[in-house]
């Protein structure tokens, strides 16, 4: 059997890489990818980046690297390392191809014992880098898929009871930050579909799906943050107030919240109540309000307050999307979290 190798950080997978892979696959009978951990190189961990791999080439071999070497170069020493430390990966399995477009694809051929198969080394097919895609994925986008960008978004949900400023402010931090925000889909499905101002439990577990969807394409247009106005835990609590309970995929949905969501933000009800006819009363606000806080931290959901005017509120916001990274969502005080 024909067994084709290659490896790298792949920080972030690019379609340089792909191409890799793909002529792999179709010159071997088995492909072998091998990721290295790189902390040193960026905060997506090694997990997420394999799962990439994984999700967009199923038939693939994925070897996580956790221990290799962090050192690169061209010296012999360096080399030397790479190469024992790959044999040992591989603890004595055959590799009959080696596929690459980086210098090392001589070495590790010849340590491996197998053809040299370098794929487009000039970088003309695709005229990218990982460093230049780690600076700025928004304006290389079209070098990465979509399943590799919209895990490069973070993605920051705003909740809270009716009127309490999530629209605005959603929108308002999308305007400082460039990029998309993603509306209440939950209203617009409500104005189209509901009978004596109610929903059905089928009709509530559609509002959801529909909001996600809908959520997955503004991701792909996001550039470094979306803003999420609501999610499926809002959902979720309309359902038992509507009818007392839930089925069972939108206590699903609500549950994925917890996963789904970089950083969560809950606007405070200390505004005006707004009493459009789509609303309930100002009581049924602040009982709504409990709720929400109470499903957060039942849920184990760390979030933060918002509170004051929109302005006050976008300047505490920023504070926080300053302080807390992605794959790296703790503050460096602790005492501004809410748990």
């Amino acid at each position: 059997m024909s067994i084709g190798f290659t490896l790298g950080k792949f920080a972030p997978l690019h379609y340089g890489h792909q191409l890799v892979i793909d002529t792999a696959i179709a010159e071997t009978e088995h492909v072998i990818v091998m990721i290295y951990d790189c902390p040193e190189t960026t905060e997506v961990p090694l997990l997420v980046r394999a799962g990439w791999i994984q999700d967009l080439y199923p038939s693939v071999e994925v070897i996580q690297a956790w221990n290799g070497p962090t050192e690169v170069g061209d010296t012999p020493q360096i080399k030397q390392m790479h190469e024992e430390y790959i044999l040992s990966i591989l603890n004595g399995r055959k590799i009959t191809h080696f596929f690459s477009s980086e210098f090392y694809g001589d070495h590790v051929s010849k340590a491996l014992g197998a053809i040299n198969r370098v794929v487009d080394e000039a970088r003309l097919k695709f005229p990218i880098s990982g460093t230049s895609l780690r600076a700025n994925p928004y304006a290389y986008r079209n070098f990465i898929s979509s399943r590799v960008y919209r895990d490069l978004v973070t993605n920051v949900v705003l909740l809270g009871a009716p009127s309490t400023g999530k629209s605005t402010l959603a929108e308002e931090l999308a305007k400082e930050h460039d990029t998309v925000w993603m509306p209440e889909y939950g209203r617009e499905y409500w104005e189209k579909h509901q009978d004596n101002r109610r929903l059905t439990l089928e009709q509530l577990v559609e509002l959801a799906e529909g909001h996600l969807k809908r959520e997955e394409v503004n991701l792909l247009d996001a550039n470094k943050f979306l803003f999420t106005d609501t999610n499926a835990i809002t959902t979720y609590l309309f359902s038992l107030y509507y009818h007392g309970k839930a089925l069972s995929r939108l206590s699903e949905l609500a549950s994925l919240s917890h996963s789904r969501y970089d950083i969560t933000f809950l606007c405070e009800e200390d505004i005006p109540y707004d009493n459009t006819w789509d609303r309930s009363g100002e009581v049924n606000r602040s009982i709504f309000q409990k709720q929400t806080i109470a499903e957060l931290i039942q849920r184990k959901i760390p979030f933060y307050r918002l509170k004051g005017s929109t302005e006050t509120r976008i300047l505490d916001a920023k504070k926080v999307l300053k302080t807390i990274k992605k794959f790296n969502n703790f503050p460096d005080n602790f005492s501004d979290m809410v748990f």
